[in-house]
């Protein structure tokens, strides 16, 4: 089997990504990522013109697999808005609440970080969460058409209130290592949603 140039692009990115999940990007030098990926240490600039385009590709392609995950989840046949909602959160839950998140958990490690060292890697932050409550907001208000939950106020705010408080809960949840504040966040999503 021939490797391509976007296989080992691919491969560079998701080594970063696990790598930076449990380090931090400015933690983590390139020859540790290529090194850890199995590409030669001279070809990095063959893939990314700087270390602050290589973290911007590295998040616009963490939120692709993670929108990609989240679309699979919220599209469950058989299952009620309010039911595919809670499916995520419960996901989320579980995703956050290991040690060693493996990737999944980029925004949350990288979110306050990486918005003060680079304003491309910022924008891609903010593309990716926005898309995220796009999805919120479109299943709530699916939610409240199917007549499976309800909110006080409009679909956009709770949608934004909610992952606002999730991505808060997962910085406590690391912050005492300890999945209550995940708990507490799954508890609340019920009470404003009504179910």
């Amino acid at each position: 089997m021939t490797v391509t140039q976007g296989d080992t692009r691919r491969s560079i990115l998701d080594t970063a990504q696990r790598i930076m999940s449990r380090k931090g990007f400015a933690a983590v030098g390139i020859n540790e990522v290529l090194s850890e990926a199995g590409v030669p240490k001279g070809s990095f600039y063959h893939y990314f013109n700087s270390k602050d385009a290589f973290g911007e590709a590295m998040m616009r392609s963490y939120f692709a697999d993670y929108l990609a995950d989240m679309d699979r989840i919220l599209a469950e046949p058989g299952a009620t808005s309010a039911q595919r909602l809670m499916n995520y959160w419960q996901s989320w839950r579980e995703t956050q609440s290991v040690d060693e998140c493996q990737g999944k958990c980029l925004a949350v490690k990288l979110g306050a970080e990486v918005s003060d060292l680079s304003e491309s890697m910022r924008l891609a932050l903010k593309d990716g969460t926005t898309a995220i409550v796009d999805r919120l907001e479109q299943v709530i208000t699916a939610g409240q058409e199917d007549g499976s939950l309800s909110v006080d106020g409009d679909a956009r705010t709770t949608a934004q209130v909610l992952y606002d408080m999730w991505l808060g809960a997962s910085v406590m949840a690391k912050i005492h290592r300890d999945i209550g504040a995940l708990d507490a966040a799954l508890t609340t999503t019920r009470r404003l949603l009504h179910l």
